[in-house]
């Protein structure tokens, strides 16, 4: 079965991008740093990091950019799906 490059670029880009939004929602509410300490701690590390104050500007490009990255692997992903599986 063939699966559209286009639809499956749009989805995972998508996902991506909402992932990223979370992110942002994270930073501008002031809970990143909790979540990334708590992740570390899970792993039995410290955090390195600080989280930066917000900026809309930079939280718009990561959306952006990451739907455009994840545009891209999910287009990739159905070419070679579609090459590999032709009839």
């Amino acid at each position: 079965m063939r699966i559209s490059k286009l639809k499956t670029g749009i989805v995972v880009g998508l996902f991506f991008a909402l992932f990223h939004l979370l992110w942002s929602v994270l930073v501008v509410t002031g809970a990143a740093q909790v979540v990334f300490d708590w992740i570390y701690k899970m792993h039995f590390l410290n955090n390195p990091f600080t989280i930066q104050p917000f900026d809309w500007l930079i939280a718009v490009q990561l959306v952006l950019m990451t739907f455009v990255v994840g545009f891209v692997v999910g287009w990739v992903f159905a070419l070679l799906h579609n090459m590999l599986h032709k009839k």
